[in-house]
């Protein structure tokens, strides 16, 4: 529930808040859509100092910062007289971002559980899969009924009342990890080996742009292949659906398995999908079924194939490390994507994709050769 609430009023938020703001205030699109793109490298660039707080200071107390500072720049959105005061709001959600969102919840449930914490974030993952289905026609609601600048104020008190106590009550202090949870298997704890580091760095990076683009283009990508705005988002419509059926077949299924081949059947799959899309047009339906299911099963390794290379001894840390350029590739990715497709249109942004996607395949493949033989 707190995930559910703290993405949807900040990585989700402009998604709905964008078209109310530009029509009340008449500020430019480009710079209301930038916003969060500040936000979100800001987030990235905050990411590795945050993984050293969470370790040094415990993922408790980081989390429950991150809601009043959510709070906070949710309340400076609904009062902004002028874009710079706009573009500030956005500048203290995104600290929030770097302190409330999946990498420091991840770390602290690898503080909590150690080698465990698997199952936790699987499932968590499973539930935050409604996150837009249930955010996005709360704000449009909120909109509705009390303006933009009411909806921000409302949901500057749902993070106090709702996500504060959430993680006050439920997540424990700081603690040693009971022995049996403290090393996971391959992982000693020490200092990551620098190859495989830069190997999961590199894969899940290239797993962002390509997820930030299709979230951002996917509906005008589909339009520009011939698709009726109609059409467009009845097919952009089954990617939800098909993330969380392949969560819920790898909380069933995947527990056992490690996750180098749950992040090996992710890849796979958002390949196959991005060539459905880009040489059989015909089959959208069916190729964006599959780039769901990729993307679904890339939220659960994001979290659980870090904990079983390196151990939750250094987990937070290079969370934080590999958030960093992640979270940067995918604050440009709209702004890249947007002049990939105006310049040289959906074709040839869906074969950039797809050359993207087969390049992170060949990752997957090179991280599993170098990874520690147990």
């Amino acid at each position: 529930m707190a995930q559910i609430i703290a993405w949807g009023g900040s990585f989700y938020l402009i998604a709905v808040l964008a078209a109310p703001v530009v029509a009340d205030t008449g500020w430019s699109q480009a710079w209301v859509y930038g916003a969060l793109s500040l936000a979100i490298l800001l987030s990235g660039l905050l990411a590795p100092s945050v993984g050293r707080l969470v370790a040094r200071l415990g993922g408790r107390r980081v989390l429950v910062a991150s809601a009043p500072i959510l709070a906070a720049g949710l309340a400076l959105l609904a009062v902004a007289p002028n874009l710079p005061c706009f573009l500030l709001a956005w500048v203290v959600i995104g600290i929030g971002m770097a302190a409330g969102l999946y990498d420091p919840l991840f770390a602290a449930l690898g503080q909590r559980f150690g080698s465990d914490a698997r199952s936790a974030i699987t499932q968590i993952t499973l539930v935050s899969g409604f996150c837009t289905s249930i955010t996005w026609p709360l704000v449009a609601a909120l909109v509705a009924h009390l303006g933009w600048r009411g909806a921000c104020l409302t949901y500057s008190g749902l993070l106090l009342v709702i996500v504060l106590p959430i993680y006050l009550r439920t997540l424990p202090p700081l603690a040693a990890l009971p022995a049996s949870h403290a090393a996971a298997p391959g992982a000693s704890g020490t200092a990551p080996d620098r190859r495989v580091f830069l190997l999961l760095t590199a894969s899940f990076t290239l797993a962002a742009v390509i997820f930030t683009a299709i979230s951002v283009q996917l509906i005008s990508l589909l339009q520009n292949l011939g698709f009726s705005l109609t059409a467009a988002l009845g097919v952009a419509a089954l990617i939800g659906p098909s993330q969380v059926g392949v969560r819920v077949l790898q909380v069933v299924l995947g527990r056992n398995a490690h996750p180098i081949w749950s992040t090996l059947a992710s890849v796979l799959l958002v390949a196959a999908g991005l060539a459905g899309l880009l040489f059989a047009t015909q089959w959208a339906l069916v190729a964006i079924v599959v780039y769901g299911l990729g993307s679904g099963i890339r939220s659960i390794v994001r979290g659980t194939l870090p904990l079983a290379l390196f151990g939750p001894a250094t987990y937070a840390v290079v969370l934080g490390r590999i958030a960093r350029p992640v979270l940067i590739a995918q604050a440009l990715t709209p702004l890249l994507g947007g002049y990939l497709q105006a310049h040289f249109g959906a074709t040839a942004t869906l074969a950039v994709l797809g050359v993207l996607a087969l390049v992170n395949v060949g990752t997957v493949v090179a991280l599993q050769r170098h990874m520690p033989r147990h």
